[in-house]
């Protein structure tokens, strides 16, 4: 019994030629191999893929979809690589606003010079001489930029689905001036100094006694990180700080500023919004900061899952009963189209898009396949905004 408890001269045998194996294994060297380095292409073409006639992403060779987990039990890597693509993806989306949509790309802030941090924003060449209407679009947070609703979608179904393309085209044709904001374009990122490195890690008010407290159970934990990092992370990642972009280093400013230097100063006669997510809770923001211009101003707003809160943000009375007759928040659900949907704030109405979709206008840090409902919604939001943007909301 005593020898079935403590294991058979055979099981010893495999433990001590196992433990020869493992100290004979360089982890450093395994896991360089393991994890190719994480450079990648600066062009799609580089990537091997290229949109196709219907806006689908595919692959040049074989005409496949995206794959996300280009490499197996890699997952840091292909992250890495669907970010770069992304990145570049942006890049494309910048170029068709301009190219095919015939918008012009404006620099924020109006007055900078050579040497700071930029931004910019897309408008039609008549957004500001438009004398009747004029269409503002906000997207939501996260890694999207102008002319995007959602990265992912744009990667895993079409352009229609997952960019603002068709409503600029679809507003311009009924004689709309646009302009598209750029809400996540707030700083930007430059790589740490040695000497700012250490800087940051010196500088405290804390008592000398707490501090070297702290500075030791930093350095420990530290240690055990970097000794678990060696052979998880072994390419290490340089360090770098934000430098934000003046008057616009937040969703919420951008939108101010950009209401302050262009919307507010174009001639249209009726104003309107499409917000979606963390844009509709910048415009509410907006409302907030610029009460009086906005209510003058702006004819309707058109909300897609917008994340507002008026409790949260503080929105006062006149706000909220203002938002009640001009605004409509359209969220996904799966009662029919138009249907009054509950909820608990007391501002605009909420309706149902017509479609229940979890993940639609959602960016998720993977590229995994999204819902293939996810066009119909989007051309759905499309043609029922642009409809009811055109009547309006306000009553006679």
């Amino acid at each position: 019994m005593a020898q079935l408890q403590q294991g058979g001269p055979d099981e010893k045998e495999k433990t001590t030629a196992l433990k020869d194996l493992l100290s004979r294994i360089d982890l450093d060297e395994l896991m360089k191999k393991d994890e190719p380095p994480l450079e990648f292409p600066d062009t799609l073409e580089g990537f091997e893929y290229i949109f196709n006639e219907k806006g689908q992403l595919r692959h040049i060779k074989t005409g496949e979809p995206f794959v996300f987990n280009y490499r197996e039990d890699l997952h840091r890597w292909n992250q890495k690589r669907y970010e770069a693509l992304g990145e570049i993806i942006t890049k494309y989306i910048y170029e068709l606003l301009q190219n095919e949509c015939h918008l012009k790309k404006v620099t924020l802030p109006v007055d900078a010079i050579e040497t700071e941090p930029k931004s910019f924003i897309f408008m039609s060449e008549d957004a500001l001489v438009n004398p009747d209407k004029l269409l503002v679009l906000i997207h939501g947070n996260g890694v999207v930029r102008a002319g995007q609703w959602a990265r992912r979608l744009i990667i895993n179904e079409d352009l229609d689905s997952g960019t603002q393309i068709p409503y600029i085209k679809r507003a311009i044709e009924e004689g709309y001036g646009v302009i598209v904001l750029n809400p996540n374009e707030n700083y930007i990122e430059v790589e740490k100094t040695k000497a700012q490195i250490q800087l940051s890690s010196d500088i405290s008010d804390e008592p000398a006694e707490k501090r070297e407290r702290k500075d030791k159970i930093q350095k420990e934990t530290k240690k055990r990180r970097d000794f678990y990092e060696k052979y998880r992370n072994p390419q290490k990642e340089k360090e770098t700080m934000q430098i934000y972009i003046r008057d616009n280093g937040s969703p919420e400013e951008h939108a101010i500023y950009v209401w302050d230097h262009f919307i507010s100063q174009s001639a249209a006669e009726n104003v309107f919004f499409v917000a979606h997510s963390y844009g509709g809770l910048a415009f509410v923001e907006l409302m907030i900061q610029r009460e009086a211009e906005v209510k003058n101003r702006v004819t309707a707003v058109a909300l897609t899952d917008s994340v507002h809160n008026v409790w949260h943000q503080e929105v006062g009375k006149t706000i909220r009963e203002w938002m009640r007759e001009n605004c409509c928040n359209w969220v996904s659900s799966s009662e029919p189209l138009d249907t009054s949907v509950e909820s608990m704030l007391p501002d605009c109405p909420r309706v149902s898009a017509g479609i229940s979709a979890k993940e639609i206008f959602i960016e998720e840090r993977e590229g995994s396949s999204s819902s293939g409902s996810a066009e119909v919604f989007g051309k759905r939001l499309q043609n029922l905004t642009l409809r009811k943007l055109a009547l309006g909301y306000r009553t006679p």
